[in-house]
């Protein structure tokens, strides 16, 4: 009988690499860098279908409603999404999972991975951690290790116990764990033929990770447990317990396990895997034409060589003429030049920004919420403009300002608008005052988006400045929206 996985989603991430596209409050999985669907998405749906149970999905508490509606749009519902008060890297994120499967399916497999790689070939992938199940119920810890192409200094790579030849997705002894190399020492592993990428993917029962903290690090074990027996359901999220979790060391897996774990195998990999780390990797997999250019959206080049040229509105039109070996990305309130050998350097813009206090740094210039999003559209020193789109369904909760008055206009679809005690339906081309201090709410009763224009007028426009009376999504006095 073929045992049932239990995929595991790992979803946080600052998202400097791949800056401006990438910020902190909207980070690289929730992308579309590679396709008509996010990096998250394609992850969820190459880990679902016969053979595979609902996706856990381990996430920050700013990203759940995305996750969720990133998730209903390919129709898939997850098992449970437990949130993570603070960062604290794979290790506890992963026990944390661990731990909720063990407690409905005591024994199982589970699969874990990054939700922002790249695997085109997603039948060839399930098939690979179908043929490591075995090895993996049997009580070994198995990762999948990557054909390298290159002698990439990015990644960390894996000694096998001899060469692989015929790339069979057959499990291998592993010898040990690589940091990631200089150039010297990854040309030689690339040559050497026995050395794999490591691609962060593990597959194990519950049985065997939990077993594992117990013997290598059993503080941390404690300590999750604690989170999770402390947690609150909120919603559709599991919050894990603060005051337990935020004092968890901050270890990825690979430190807190598996580099003093001996029961560990390899699966070899041969298909194409990348997990985008920066631009360099965008184009490499945006298959270059001729010349070695990548065009995204409303992106021209003209006699230019060996460059990444994005635009990443439909409004916005990108001109190279005459670049060689550039990196090109252009959004709305930011603009990425810079040399492909220097891509990796964008961290240290995004550092230098931050330092400046530019919210470009870390801001997306749309404002996701789970009632829909909004962009700030104009700002002057006592007005703001946004677009405003509510999907179905959605509701905006019933809330007032101290110090703003807004006029909404609606340009697409029909606005249920409360204000004080009124309650009416507005339509397209139609408008309302909400004065300073009046309670009000939006929500869009239709069956497609509804848009609207908002002109916020007053002496603070921040978006703390706001009492909530009543919200569907039960967000505490300090949220947004």
């Amino acid at each position: 009988m073929i045992q049932t996985i239990h995929p595991v989603l790992l979803c946080g991430g600052s998202g400097t690499r791949l800056w401006p596209l990438s910020r902190k409050s909207h980070p690289k999985q929730f992308a579309r860098l590679t396709g008509e669907e996010s990096l998250f998405q394609a992850s969820a749906r190459r880990l679902g279908g016969d053979g595979f149970a609902a996706p856990v999905i381990v996430t920050g508490g700013d990203f759940r409603f995305i996750v969720l509606e990133q998730l209903a749009a390919i129709e898939t519902a997850p098992a449970a999404v437990l949130i993570e008060p603070a960062a604290r890297n794979t290790a506890p994120a992963i026990l944390a999972a661990a731990l909720d499967i063990e407690a409905r399916d005591p024994g199982a497999l589970m699969l874990v991975a990054p939700s922002d790689h790249v695997l085109p070939d997603a039948a060839r992938f399930r098939a690979a951690v179908q043929a490591a199940a075995p090895t993996a119920a049997e009580g070994r810890i198995v990762t999948f290790g990557i054909r390298p192409d290159r002698a990439e200094t990015g990644y960390g790579w894996m000694e096998l116990d001899g060469p692989v030849t015929d790339w069979a997705p057959l499990p291998r002894p592993l010898i040990r764990f690589v940091e990631k190399p200089g150039t010297a020492a990854a040309e030689a592993m690339l040559a050497d033929g026995r050395y794999l990428w490591n691609a962060g993917i593990f597959l194990f029962t519950t049985t065997t990770l939990i077993a594992a903290f117990e013997a290598h690090a059993p503080d941390i074990l404690a300590g999750v447990r604690a989170a999770l027996q402390g947690a609150r359901q909120d919603l559709a999220f599991t919050r894990l317990d603060a005051a337990a979790w935020e004092p968890l060391p901050d270890i990825s897996i690979d430190y807190a396990v598996m580099e003093t774990a001996r029961n560990l195998s390899v699966v070899p990999y041969g298909g194409a895997w990348s997990d985008l780390g920066g631009w360099e990797a965008v184009w490499r997999e945006g298959s270059p034409d001729a010349t070695g250019v990548v065009c995204h959206g409303g992106a021209t080049a003209i006699g230019c060589t060996d460059s990444l040229l994005r635009a990443e509105t439909g409004t916005m039109q990108l001109v190279g003429i005459g670049l060689t070996n550039i990196v090109a990305i252009a959004m709305p309130d930011a603009v990425l030049v810079a040399d492909r050998s220097r891509a990796q350097d964008v961290k240290l813009a995004v550092a230098q920004l931050r330092a400046r206090g530019i919210a470009q740094a870390e801001t997306f210039p749309q404002d996701f919420r789970p009632w829909g999003w909004f962009e700030s559209l104009a700002t002057g020193p006592r007005f703001q403009v946004k677009r405003i789109v509510v999907k179905p369904g959605g509701a905006l909760s019933l809330q007032s300002h101290f110090h703003r008055a807004e006029h909404w206009i609606v340009v697409e679809g029909t606005a249920r608008i409360t204000i004080g005690d009124e309650v009416r339906l507005v339509s397209e081309n139609q408008s309302v005052y909400i004065p300073l201090g009046t309670q009000h709410r939006l929500e869009n009763p239709g069956k497609l988006p509804m848009v609207l224009i908002e002109v916020q007028t007053g002496s603070y426009l921040g978006e703390d400045d706001i009492i909530r009376y009543e919200d569907v999504y039960a967000r505490g006095q300090g949220a947004k929206g």
